[in-house]
């Protein structure tokens, strides 16, 4: 998708901004909503009906909520209609073709889904290309706000350019954080443009830019080169060295994503939620949730979790609710068994970690804990990012000396080992909060140098990704695919 490109980002960021700026007040969210439709449209111009259909009934659920706030009977229809239109797009268009996959081979049903799901006149959409960009993540935005409202948490949005403008907001439509309605309801009816927050936002950008181009695409190459080798021809060191780099590139694409959004949502006066907290610092696996992909985490909290019941009903009905969530977070990332045993993965070891095993890492030394975490996250993105769960479990194998070519050691571990070496240990440090520490600690007594000195070092990271951009082949954000 041409759209998906850093560099097609430089093409519409400024031009976006100058007129952004320059515009009255009342007029900004109508230019948000046609630049964001825009931004979408130019590499999904079919799916775009999708988010339209999504908008349009959520933003009459709501009007009919409001109208009727007296009658709890057509306030709840009112809600299932949004839930089950949202999810059944989603089902249809993410799902349709893995469910009834798997149901034609186990020979429940004899369905050909080979032809155009939908032909209106001249406009068709075809069943199997991919799924729209992003589409997990604008149907969870724009369903929290009929839940919410639905809860009486929010006030209705009675203007219908603001609330589609909340629902397509480009800075973070294809790839998170997810911003529910609550978030940001105060700003999308008037929001504050400081220089202040434009700096932290230009600032905040920058540092999500050089994430992805300098560390996340270069590591890649190492797991690019070892992902296309055959598990027969790899040996132990090299399975290890090109997860890894797995590990360290999907971190640093996602999370320089969201500081990108972060930022660009600063610059244009709002406030979008935390979604990273150096989680590969963490000393469990819980922990390790609450701190990667923090607004995923919160939504299917405050919209699955504790309506089951949370924790409040018995060990039991928690170890019900954790299952329900880990499966759906499995299945949310998307349509194959690799991502829901995914899920399931870490629902059993968060399930574990409640019942007796939490207890127990708590008496261990943090290297330890940290050394655990590090091994089952690293084990959980080989079943993320592999084709297949045969091809998945026997990479692992491979890690732990079953198949492979028998060796530990070998010209491609070498290889690696020479051209990533460098790359692998920025990976390692830039992913802990050791640089934040050393800043806090100085700052008080060096304010003045640091700040100028963080000008500098974010300009030559600017410096630095256009330079890496001229000579750049097409490489999205890996999020884009869920």
């Amino acid at each position: 998708m041409v759209f998906s490109s850093i560099p097609f980002l430089f093409m519409f960021l400024p031009a976006f901004l100058a007129i952004y700026y320059i515009l009255p007040k009342c007029l900004k969210n109508l230019f948000i909503l046609i630049a964001s439709l825009f931004f979408y449209a130019w590499g999904e111009p079919k799916y775009i009906i999708i988010m339209l259909v999504s908008i349009m009934i959520d933003y009459i659920v709501g009007i009919v909520m409001w109208k009727y706030d007296n009658n709890d009977k057509v306030r709840k229809i009112a809600l299932l209609v949004s839930v089950i239109v949202n999810l059944f797009l989603l089902g249809l268009f993410k799902y349709g073709i893995f469910i009834t996959d798997n149901l034609n081979a186990l020979g429940i049903f004899g369905i050909d889904l080979n032809y155009p799901i939908f032909k209106i006149g001249s406009f068709e959409m075809p069943v199997r290309a991919l799924p729209p960009i992003g589409m997990s993540f604008f149907t969870f935005q724009s369903m929290s706000y009929t839940i919410d409202l639905y809860k009486r948490n929010i006030e209705v949005q009675k203007n219908p350019i603001s609330f589609a403008a909340f629902v397509t907001l480009f800075p973070q439509l294809v790839a998170g954080p997810i911003v529910r309605y609550s978030d940001i309801a105060k700003e999308l009816d008037y929001r504050k443009h400081t220089l202040s927050m434009t700096y932290d936002g230009i600032m905040r950008f920058i540092t999500g830019l050089g994430k992805k181009v300098l560390i996340a695409n270069n590591i890649g190459l190492l797991w690019s080169q070892v992902k296309l080798m055959d598990t027969s021809e790899l040996s132990v060191l090299t399975a290890w060295l090109g997860i890894i780099a797995f590990t360290f590139q999907i971190y640093f694409d996602f999370s320089g994503y969201s500081d990108m959004a972060i930022g660009l949502g600063k610059m244009l006066g709002f406030n979008f939620p935390k979604n990273f907290d150096y989680p590969y610092m963490s000393k469990d696996i819980s922990e390790f949730w609450r701190r990667w992909h923090m607004t995923l985490g919160a939504w299917f909290k405050s919209y699955v979790y504790f309506p089951l019941g949370g924790s409040r009903k018995g060990m039991r009905r928690t170890v019900f609710n954790l299952a329900v969530v880990w499966t759906l977070t499995g299945i949310w990332h998307g349509a194959s068994w690799n991502f829901i045993v995914w899920g399931c993965f870490y629902g059993v070891i968060i399930i574990a970690e409640k019942l007796f095993l939490g207890r127990f890492l708590n008496k261990l030394p943090v290297f330890i804990r940290s050394g655990y975490v590090m091994l089952l996250v690293t084990l959980g993105w080989v079943l993320f990012d592999t084709a297949d769960l045969t091809t998945a479990f026997r990479y692992m194998g491979v890690m732990f000396g079953i198949g492979g070519n028998g060796a530990f050691f070998d010209n491609p571990a070498h290889y690696a080992l020479l051209n990533f070496s460098v790359i692998l240990i920025i990976c390692f440090i830039a992913c802990t909060d050791i640089w934040k520490r050393i800043y806090n600690r100085l700052y008080p007594k060096m304010s003045a140098v640091l700040n100028y000195g963080g000008i500098v070092y974010q300009s030559a990271v600017f410096v630095l990704v256009i330079s890496y951009l001229v000579d750049a082949g097409f490489n999205p954000f890996l999020y884009f695919n869920f």
